[in-house]
């Protein structure tokens, strides 16, 4: 049996440990489970019996960790679920994000400075961004952050990011927490002023096409994590096709460039019924 097909099959059913609710529609699932091969940017595809199946973003590996927002019928359910309730999932699905490969100690042999990424999350798009930074701090990379939603009651996991990162830059639409406007009017300077890596990106897509445009104009690498409607998770289905790539295979993590070059990317996403819409 492939990997693939295994992973179809393989389904985990594990307690709850504890419940945060994040915001008035966020809520946070620790569950008991140390997943330790899942890595930032991955993803589960959470089962409700009888209702269906969501893909969610990984939050942490150690406890598993995903987020939800009740925006629908299974997220609705998933979100009504208490400690000690058993969830059930299959996962880690997908493509995630690569680091830069080099630790803190080898470059600074090499040059003096630490290795530096910047992570930008907008709205639900934080949850992975937070699992990106922990990770490269253990790393040795310094990450930077900026994170924006709405208002302030739409920003999650700024008190995780704190503790991750150097810096975190907040913002909001209407001035509410942080700075007034969008994630792209901090994520511009930073990127013409500073000395990153790579930059990763997760949340609306038109910004993150913003923001690949920005880091291919300063030549910055650059990596997106692209949201399709799913079924399946592991490349079966061809639901969450872009220009023929499938969102669950081979991405969600595409390179910034490459997104750019998939003309649906930031303009176009299909339905439940495979009909595409605009964005």
């Amino acid at each position: 049996m492939n990997d693939r097909m295994h992973k179809t099959r393989e389904m985990f059913s594990n307690r709850i440990l504890k419940v945060i609710q994040e915001n008035y529609r966020v809520h946070t699932l620790e569950i008991k489970h140390d997943m330790k091969e899942a890595m930032p940017g991955q993803f589960l595809m959470v089962w409700v019996p009888g209702v269906g199946e969501k893909p969610m973003s990984i939050g942490n590996n150690n406890p598993l960790t995903i987020s939800v927002a009740d925006v629908g019928q299974v997220s609705g359910e998933i979100s009504r679920l208490s400690k000690g309730d058993l969830i059930s999932y299959r996962g880690p699905l997908g493509k995630p994000f690569t680091l830069p490969k080099h630790t803190t100690q080898n470059r600074k042999l090499e040059t003096g400075n630490p290795k530096r990424i910047l992570v930008i999350g907008g709205g639900y798009g934080v949850v992975p961004m937070y699992f990106l930074a922990k990770t490269a701090r253990k790393q040795g990379i310094e990450p930077v952050a900026v994170i924006g939603g709405r208002s302030a009651d739409d920003i999650i996991y700024y008190k995780q990011l704190f503790v991750a990162c150097k810096e975190v830059f907040i913002t909001t639409d209407d001035g509410s927490k942080g700075k007034e406007g969008t994630v792209m009017a901090e994520a511009q300077w930073l990127i013409e002023s500073k000395r990153f890596d790579c930059v990763y990106c997760c949340g609306p897509e038109r910004m993150m096409h913003a923001v690949a445009e920005l880091c291919k104009a300063h030549r910055v690498q650059c990596q997106v994590s692209v949201e399709r409607y799913m079924k399946c998770g592991v490349g079966v289905c061809g639901s969450c096709d872009i220009n023929g790539k499938l969102c669950c295979s081979d991405g969600p993590v595409f390179d910034g460039e490459e997104a750019l070059a998939l003309s649906e990317f930031g303009k176009k996403r299909r339905d439940a019924s495979g009909t595409l819409r605009d964005i």
